[in-house]
């Protein structure tokens, strides 16, 4: 059965970090793609970041320069490093992982940044 478990959200105040984690199990998790999107009640789900199996690192334009996303084979987790929080940051998080043309999703979790 496939997991992806998140942590890491939370309350922050503008300008600070925040640093998620997913972990995986039921998967290959070196041969998955994997990333970070995130929805808030007023707008569509937006792809913040993604990492290849070579982990190659993809962001929204929106984080580019603040978030970085990584990857740890040995412990099948992903990680989104959140710095220069905006309020506008303020979302649920969801990690996905891609394997074999199948998409999983974790439950997400909130973060929320206060001006």
């Amino acid at each position: 059965q496939v997991q992806l478990v998140e942590s890491g959200g939370g309350l922050v105040q503008s300008g600070g970090s925040l640093r998620l984690s997913c972990a995986a199990s039921g998967i290959v998790f070196g041969l998955s793609d994997m990333g970070w999107y995130r929805q808030t009640p007023l707008k569509q789900r937006e792809l913040v970041a993604s990492i290849t199996i070579r982990s190659a690192p993809n962001y929204a334009d929106s984080v580019k320069g603040r978030f970085a996303i990584s990857r740890d084979n040995r412990n099948n987790t992903v990680y989104l490093q959140m710095n220069s929080l905006k309020p506008e940051d303020t979302a649920v998080y969801y990690c996905y992982a891609i394997i074999g043309g199948r998409t999983f999703w974790g439950r997400g979790t909130q973060v929320t940044v206060s001006s």
